[in-house]
């Protein structure tokens, strides 16, 4: 029997093994990992196929030294996902099942969850009561605690019986206790969990609840689009509940660690249910578990973000992801995956429907839903009667400012403190300064390793490069001139250093990459915020993405322009859903909000539109300029990168490889390019990028699939480091 094994190597193929002596078809399942010889080492691979025949001659034939896995590790519509994923988004097969194993898996770690456990002998059933003394106490307590329930852990005995674990290793010397493994059987047939009282629904909520309640058991894609503070959690917890009472599993996908803290909350406040969680601030054994948790069916409720798509469900009901817009959900490195895309494939598969919430959808998912009658459900009210903010632009050109915040927003600052309210500064770029500026010269400090200027931090000796994490020591005089240097710009730092200048008595919290470093940090700062102990937040994105701060009344945005003149085409779309998203955080209670938005264009027409008729009017007309252009969700597109040294590799090895798409010809495919890319020098790496452009995935897919092994083959492919990124998200 031949083996076929996806093993971790960045070659797109799986290789071909002779199955141990013995082995049987009911012994050897794809899915199961084995050990093989690959090179000089021994390594982790996963059975993708059995079959007869192979095309490597049998005398070049090696054996699988084991097989490690009893049981497929991965069931059929899963390991066919991860085929699938391998397939159309041209990456190679072994990293694709690598990136859906946790760390130990790679490594040979047991699959199931074995647990060291202690029982009597038939010594100890019969004669340990009989022969201990009477005086030893703690040794027959813990006999008499075994009797009663079989086997247990000796930290369960010990708590228990109320003895010391060396009290179990005499009983276990004399021979009236053993340990035996234990391996927990999966639960496949876990009962329906009854959740607790629900906050009332809304019309708009019951209709979205019914609808999705009425799909389970069958595929369907909901579009849940509702306003900022729309109660669109309710409706996630509304469905779950339907689906946990089918004795179901629910997968719920959100793009950040930061939104786990609050969503948890919620959700162990409804149901009485195990959970696992699983996202990249977990370390190898915490994450391992709650995938077995999971895959056993022990979990009834999954969290996770992106890679979360992959964990494995014993009996999956319901998909759900929170804030489908966001772009955390692509991967862009790597594996270049969609888990939005991805979890819509699986849920077709697995015959369950899928939730995509959120309250500035993305043009695809507006665009999928509009082809679907009945696939949207609109949310186009606040929770509880809860008022929408009152939005105002502020032009900069008018206004003078104090550190990049206007004095109209000053002023508005001082009217909601007095009040007793929360006010949150929203701003998108972290560190003190963005520049470090000689006013004398004009020289400002570069990276050496990249196209663009290094940020000047608080506190800090060091510039740092946000783009490749290299640092150079600060300097106080221009390395030009000699002239005084000076931080120039605004970031997160400088604002805050700004807002304790002048609301010494007011309570601040930033809320940035820099600030949150450590495990439970997040979680204490917004308990300080929910505790009103914090009155007022300065922070970046991590801010904007789901949290719900009801006593947060204003919201200024500092700098609404950045993202209005970029050349990438889904700029305006990242812009007006972060707009909308932080200027959802004002107002969510019975208080009403206000949202000042600093600007320097005040007659752009995307804030004017944002203004006038929300995220709906933006999107309509954006996805007209969309279908006119042929972008996006309107056609399909693959971006193939290159990166070298010098500078010269990456547009020769992409000239080859765009001659050799047009020679392959493929009817309907557009070949854009190269280009160097926007920010030309990276990490001491020189880019440039090769745009294919087609109406629809089946003719880019049809050419892709002969092109890329042909661009392996080539030799200007050994001359850079490349990448392809089939539905790319971002060109840069």
């Amino acid at each position: 029997m031949i083996l076929a094994i996806a093993i971790d190597t960045p070659l797109r193929r799986s290789f071909d093994y002779r199955a141990p002596a013995g082995c049987t078809p009911d012994s050897v399942r794809p899915g199961a990992r084995v050990w093989v010889p690959f090179g000089r080492r021994k390594v982790i691979g996963v059975i993708m196929e059995c079959r007869d025949l192979s095309s490597v001659p049998e005398n070049k034939l090696r054996t699988v030294d084991n097989i490690v896995d009893p049981v497929p590790m991965f069931d059929a519509m899963l390991l066919d996902l991860l085929q699938w994923a391998a397939e159309y988004y041209r990456h190679p097969i072994g990293e694709v099942v690598a990136a859906a194993m946790p760390v130990p898996l790679r490594q040979g770690a047991s699959l199931e969850a074995a647990e060291i456990v202690c029982r009597l002998t038939s010594n100890g059933h019969e004669r340990a009561l009989i022969e201990l003394n009477k005086r030893a106490l703690r040794q027959r307590a813990a006999i008499e605690w075994l009797l009663q329930v079989a086997e247990a852990t000796p930290g369960e005995i010990s708590a228990g019986a109320g003895v010391s674990l060396e009290t179990l290793r005499e009983l276990e010397k004399r021979g009236y206790v053993e340990k035996i493994v234990r391996i927990p059987s999966p639960r496949s047939d876990a009962a329906p969990v009854a959740p607790r009282a629900s906050l009332p629904l809304n019309g708009a909520q019951q209709v979205a609840v019914d609808a999705i309640r009425a799909s389970l058991g069958s595929f369907a894609t909901w579009l849940l689009y509702g306003v900022t503070g729309s109660g669109k959690t309710e409706v996630y917890l509304n469905a779950i509940a339907a689906t946990l009472a089918r004795g179901e599993q629910a997968l719920v996908l959100v793009p950040e660690i930061a939104l786990t803290p609050q969503l948890i909350g919620r959700f162990r406040e409804r149901f009485d249910a195990p959970m696992a969680v699983l996202h990249s601030g977990l370390n190898d054994t915490d994450r391992f578990g709650a995938w077995r948790r999971a895959r056993s069916g022990e979990a009834r409720i999954v969290i996770g973000t992106r890679s979360a798509v992959f964990a494995p469900l014993a009996k999956p009901g319901l998909i759900v992801i929170d804030e489908e817009h966001d772009g955390s959900f692509k991967q862009q490195e790597g594996f270049r995956y969609s888990a939005r895309d991805l979890a819509i494939v699986r849920a077709q598969r697995l015959n369950i429907p899928v939730v995509l919430g959120s309250a500035t959808p993305s043009l695809e998912s507006l665009a999928r839903a509009q082809r679907q009658p009945g696939a949207l459900l609109s949310l186009p009210q606040r929770a509880a009667d809860a008022h929408p903010p009152q939005l105002a632009l502020i032009d900069l050109r008018t206004n003078a400012n104090a550190q990049g915040i206007s004095t109209p927003a000053l002023l508005a600052m001082r009217r909601h403190l007095d009040a007793g309210n929360q006010v949150l500064l929203f701003l998108n770029r972290r560190g003190y300064a963005p520049v470090l500026f000689c006013p004398g010269c004009g020289w400002a400090a570069r990276c050496t390793r990249c196209d663009a200027n290094v940020t000047v931090h608080r506190n800090s000796t060091q510039l740092l490069c946000h783009h490749c994490g290299s640092q150079q020591r600060a300097v106080e005089q221009c390395p030009s001139c000699a002239a005084p240097v000076k931080p120039v710009g605004q970031g997160t730092e400088r604002i805050e250093e700004t807002v304790e200048r002048i609301f010494p008595d007011a309570p601040l919290a930033r809320i940035d990459r820099d600030s949150i470093r450590r495990k439970g940090e997040l979680e204490a700062v917004l308990a300080r915020i929910d505790s009103n102990e914090v009155r007022i937040l300065v922070g970046t994105q991590m801010l904007t993405k789901g949290h719900h701060f009801p006593n947060v009344t204003l919201v200024v945005v500092l700098n609404a322009d950045q993202g209005l003149f970029s050349t990438d085409f889904r700029a305006s779309e990242r812009l007006a859903q972060t707009i909308v998203q932080v200027a959802g955080r004002a107002g969510r209670a019975e208080r009403r909000g206000e949202v000042l938005i600093q600007t320097e264009y005040p007659d752009h027409p995307l804030l004017t539109l944002l203004l006038r008729g929300g995220y709906e009017a933006f999107a309509s007309g954006a996805l007209t300029e969309r279908e006119q252009a042929a972008w996006p969700p309107f056609s399909r597109i693959a971006l193939l990168r290159a990166e070298a040294t010098q500078a010269a590799a990456p547009m020769r090895f992409l000239q080859a490889a765009a001659a050799l798409a047009r020679e392959q010809a493929v009817r309907g495919v557009r070949i854009l390019g190269p280009a160097t890319a926007p920010m030309e020098r990276r990490a001491g790496r020189h880019r440039a990028q090769l745009l294919l452009q087609a109406a629809t995935h089946t003719p880019l897919q049809r050419l892709m699939s002969g092109w890329i092994p042909a661009l392996e083959a080539m030799s200007e492919a050994r001359q850079v480091r490349w990448s392809i990124d089939v539905d790319a998200a971002e060109l840069f």
